[in-house]
């Protein structure tokens, strides 16, 4: 599919009520009240806080696709792009919807974590990371999600997650916006015929993001963990697709990383409804370089810090205020970080550091909003929104 469709849609099916970080299930309600006369829509749960877990399911194929977001109550990117998708989808005038629907039956989790999205945090209402919970099922919305896939038992799934402004695609100067991963199901991480399969699809959406936004494709660490939803169905012979909604230049509410999950979200529901994918194409995955850890919010180079020439990174807290998440700037590493890249670098030319002109003795984790190199006021913003 050529990338200008993909651009005319989405400027065409983006959901104008979703924008930002923080999304939460006042947020989707009134989009699956309206979607109700168009689709079926069911409770299939409660959270751990008895909040409703809802199932959308759109068309009626043969080919069973299975997707969950904001298993991380605060990785809401894809959920906003899923919204994008199913706008796309129940528009019968467009060519891919009667393709798709026809060959295919989408699940849709919009929100997994009804209670962690409330409060925006990566775990549930008692405190528990869901996606380490595949095996025990100590969770209510652990349950929900096992019985469902017992359920429908899936073809394909879409855990869909977001990571963290640290990420590059390798280690290079390269933000990794997306990432993916085909979750290994055993220690050895063995390419199985099922992963064969999700890999073939994940080198599909590669392939159409390179032409995008090229080097800034990343690939996700497989290191076997079973009580991960991932390994676990990969274990079982599931192919699993595993999204990383990552930094785009710039894009703190991840607005424009919104756009490029959706454009792999059509392109992978595309071929798997036109394709019968036996996995020939699986050597491609690995072409996509492994996610390094080489980036800081800020740096700040080459300034003079109680007698030492040193580098300054900062790394932004989000935090939720009201209805909004803040990005407060907290210094996380003082120390020599050439072999290090930033989102935002500020050159310091030798000078001193101070705060409210007297030399100071920073540690990590102190909050940094006010400096000042020799006399000039420096002021790094504690909010991106």
């Amino acid at each position: 599919m050529d990338s200008v469709t993909l651009q005319n849609w989405f400027a065409t099916y983006k959901e104008p009520s979703l924008f930002g970080r923080y999304i939460y299930l006042d947020h989707i309600t009134p989009l699956l009240d309206v979607l109700s006369s168009k689709v079926e829509i069911k409770q299939i749960g409660t959270s751990e806080n008895n909040a409703p877990i809802q199932l959308i399911k759109i068309g009626n194929g043969s080919k069973k696709l299975l997707f969950w977001s904001q298993m991380h109550g605060n990785e809401s990117t894809t959920t906003k792009a899923l919204f994008d998708l199913i706008n796309l989808l129940t528009d019968s005038t467009n060519s891919i919807s009667k393709d798709v629907l026809k060959e295919c039956s989408l699940y849709i989790v919009p929100i997994l974590s009804p209670d962690g999205a409330k409060l925006y945090t990566r775990l549930n209402y008692n405190k528990v990371d869901l996606n380490r919970d595949a095996q025990s099922k100590t969770q209510k919305e652990s349950i929900v999600l096992s019985d469902l896939i017992k359920a429908i038992q899936p073809d394909f799934a879409f855990n869909l997650h977001g990571q963290r402004t640290i990420f590059s695609a390798g280690a290079t100067n390269y933000p990794a916006t997306v990432s993916f991963l085909s979750p290994a199901g055993d220690k050895e991480r063995s390419i199985t015929s099922s992963r064969k399969v999700a890999m073939d699809i994940i080198a599909k959406m590669n392939t159409m993001l390179q032409e995008l936004i090229p080097n800034q494709v990343g690939r996700y660490d497989d290191g076997f963990n079973i009580n991960c939803v991932g390994d676990t169905l990969e274990h079982n012979g599931i192919p699993t697709i595993l999204f990383e909604a990552g930094h785009y230049p710039g894009d703190y509410d991840r607005e424009m990383t919104r756009e490029y999950i959706f454009y792999s979200l059509v392109t992978s529901i595309q071929y798997i409804a036109k394709t019968k994918i036996i996995g020939e194409g699986y050597k491609d995955y690995f072409l996509i370089p492994e996610n390094a850890k080489c980036f800081y919010d800020i740096i700040i180079r080459d300034v003079i810090l109680n007698s030492k020439n040193v580098d300054i990174a900062v790394q932004y807290t989000e935090i939720l205020t009201g209805n909004n998440v803040k990005f407060v700037p907290k210094i996380v590493k003082i120390d020599d970080l050439q072999n290090f890249y930033a989102h935002k670098e500020i050159i310091g030319k030798k000078r001193a550091i101070y705060n409210e002109n007297v030399t100071v003795e920073i540690v990590p984790e102190v909050e940094l909003l006010n400096f000042r190199l020799d006399s000039e006021l420096f002021s790094i913003e504690s909010t991106k929104r």
